[in-house]
């Protein structure tokens, strides 16, 4: 048809979820959860002299169930690992994981032919969205961790947001147990 002219939406989601992601990438509330010497720079980081709180993501949780960002800070042995899935399942959704330290990342020194008692890298048992490498990485490098997240939240972020709502498949264990 000539001179047919194609009206807007009354109403456009695009801004509403533009507003969301700008409110989650601005108020994202960490788990208090450490796992080995890592824990000492991530508590460092959300301290005085860091302030993590300044880029809105300093309110420590006490709960998982009141959390959206895991920090993995630290060496994951397979005694614990099963807690940390526990752990990352209360987490209501959307939420959000960051590997801190290069145990966290990779298993560490840890890592040798033959070794049984330490996972090598949480993204073997969680889905991680950042990594942060050092050993242990410096307060400095977890806050830019926390940047690139609000950053990815506010720039297309929602990409991985129907794997953040489905539960995330585990890998079984080696002995056969899930």
């Amino acid at each position: 048809m000539v001179g047919h002219r194609q009206e807007a939406p009354p109403v456009s989601l695009a801004v509403l979820s533009q507003v969301l992601d700008a409110v989650r990438a601005n108020s994202l509330w960490p788990l208090t959860f450490g796992l080995a010497c890592c824990a000492i720079e991530m508590m460092a980081a959300g301290a005085a002299r860091f302030d993590l709180d300044r880029f809105g993501a300093g309110v420590f949780r006490p709960s998982p169930r009141q959390s959206d960002v895991m920090i993995v800070a630290g060496t994951i042995s397979r005694k614990m690992a099963a807690i940390v899935v526990t752990l990352y399942d209360q987490m209501p959704a959307p939420k959000w994981v960051i590997a801190m330290g290069n145990c966290a990342i990779g298993g560490g020194p840890f890592t040798y032919p033959g070794q049984y008692a330490i996972v090598n890298g949480a993204d073997k048992i969680l889905p991680v969205d950042i990594f942060v490498p050092g050993c242990p990485p410096r307060p400095e490098a977890l806050i830019q961790g926390m940047l690139e997240l609000q950053d990815r939240l506010t720039q297309g972020g929602r990409t991985n947001l129907l794997r953040r709502f489905a539960r995330y498949p585990r890998r079984a264990e080696p002995g056969g147990r899930p």
